[in-house]
């Protein structure tokens, strides 16, 4: 019963080795001498579920989940906004990519290329309906959704790195596609295309 629960979430992200220190510890900790089967069975199916309404709880996701947005307004060549029913909307952060800054802040100076990588994020996304996909953690520090963004089959974080309007930034545990991210921005330095002319 407990390892058809990990193949039925399709924890894939997490390796063997995590399973079976699980098991070690479910056996060590919750299954005492005289104990039936069915008393075990119960007491680890209420652990499982424990622990995976813990990980819904604090924004863990399952590698894959996906949702339909509209995009309300980009902000920059990384960032945008969707409509989720509020004046605001929620902010969206692409995966895996870096595009340079296009305001100067207490932390950054204006970035060469910024606005031309708003001026084609805003031409590829601005009023589309959008396909975010997540992966491993759905919200940055700041609270905004982390995504891989597509519209239609366009691979929106794979196009900006690969015409040179943003950089590879890979922070774990969102990994999915970083040596890819790294490889097209090697061939987009080696092909001087966009930031890199």
């Amino acid at each position: 019963m407990f390892f058809s629960y990990i193949f039925i979430l399709n924890l894939g992200v997490f390796n063997v080795n995590i399973i079976v220190f699980l098991a070690v510890l479910l056996k060590k900790y919750f299954i005492t001498f005289g104990q039936t089967l069915d008393f075990m069975l119960k007491r680890i199916n209420f652990y499982v579920c424990v622990s995976v309404i813990c990980l819904v709880l604090t924004g863990f996701t399952f590698k894959g989940e996906e949702k339909d947005a509209k995009v309300k307004r980009v902000i920059d060549g990384d960032t945008f906004v969707i409509e989720n029913g509020t004046p605001k909307g929620e902010k969206v952060r692409l995966i895996g990519v870096d595009a340079p800054e296009t305001r100067r802040t207490a932390r950054k100076e204006i970035g060469y290329y910024g606005q031309e990588a708003k001026q084609y994020l805003t031409t590829m996304l601005n009023g589309k309906s959008v396909k975010l996909v997540f992966d491993v953690g759905k919200r940055d520090r700041y609270g905004r959704l982390l995504a891989y963004v597509y519209v239609g089959k366009k691979f929106i974080n794979r196009d900006l790195v690969e015409q040179g309007y943003a950089v590879s930034y890979t922070l774990a545990p969102n990994v999915q596609y970083a040596e890819l991210f790294v490889k097209l921005e090697r061939q987009a330095r080696q092909e001087k295309r966009g930031l890199w002319r």
